[in-house]
């Protein structure tokens, strides 16, 4: 029999360029962070003038988050970004934040991902597909919010009997990513390893997230790659690769 795990107690906070990101995937972005723990601080910073918030401003009441606002001190340059950077130092330095939620498509974030990361706190990055690399591989996860909605939408889908919605195709880096990390974790005599050290040891190299291919979790994504064979023992999965 399984051992039951206790949901994950962490405060987190979800700190949002309201300039830079759609409110349309919040949704999803704080079920996603539910894994850190609960999402007590929720902040959304930008220039609440300008129309294009609008849709923001409808959400401060409904999920409980506090707007800043940010003028726009110079034509085409915001103050957003250095007054969330400002902020999420005071709440690492506050000692009283375990993990970090960033929800912005701007590379500027990448020295602000890797200062939490260096203080052994997580860095979930949310943004679209065109996220530049370096804020991607700065954070400790990064999950493309397009593929966050249609996820919701292939699970709506289905709870209404429709056809789900068709899978990212899984690139050959990444999966020579999850070869490497299969081989150098510890494999038993048949070579199975524990997906949880595998995903670990992948995850040490990468912020990739198999929510970005459509799928829940890493275990859902490995089973479906021909590459690899997976098994349940005891409640956990493990990793065998075949090809």
């Amino acid at each position: 029999m399984s051992e039951t795990v206790p949901p994950p107690s962490g405060n987190i906070a979800l700190l949002i360029d309201a300039d830079n990101a759609s409110p349309a995937a919040l949704d999803p972005v704080l079920t996603v962070l539910a894994e850190l723990g609960t999402v007590n601080i929720r902040r959304a910073y930008g220039n609440w003038s300008k129309t294009a918030l609008k849709g923001w401003g409808a959400m401060t009441h409904r999920h409980a988050i506090e707007p800043h606002q940010q003028f726009d001190v110079t034509k085409g340059k915001s103050a957003t970004d250095m007054k969330m950077t400002i902020d999420a130092m005071d709440l690492l330095y506050g000692g009283r934040v375990n993990g970090f939620g960033i929800m912005s498509s701007d590379s500027d974030f990448m020295p602000l991902a890797m200062r939490i990361r260096q203080d052994g706190l997580p860095v979930y990055g949310f943004g679209t597909e065109k996220t530049p690399e370096a804020f991607r591989e700065a954070c400790t996860r990064f999950i493309d919010v397009g593929a966050l909605a249609k996820a919701a939408a292939e699970e709506a889908a289905a709870r209404n009997g429709a056809d789900a919605v068709a899978k990212t195709t899984v690139d050959d880096e990444l999966v020579n990513l999850l070869g490497a990390a299969w081989k150098a974790s510890k494999r038993d005599d048949r070579g199975f390893a524990r997906l949880s050290e595998v995903g670990q040891r992948a995850g040490n190299r990468s912020s990739f997230d198999a929510r970005n291919y459509g799928y829940s979790r890493l275990s859902e994504m490995v089973e479906k790659l021909d590459n690899f064979v997976t098994e349940t023992r005891d409640g956990a999965t493990y990793v065998k690769r075949v090809r």
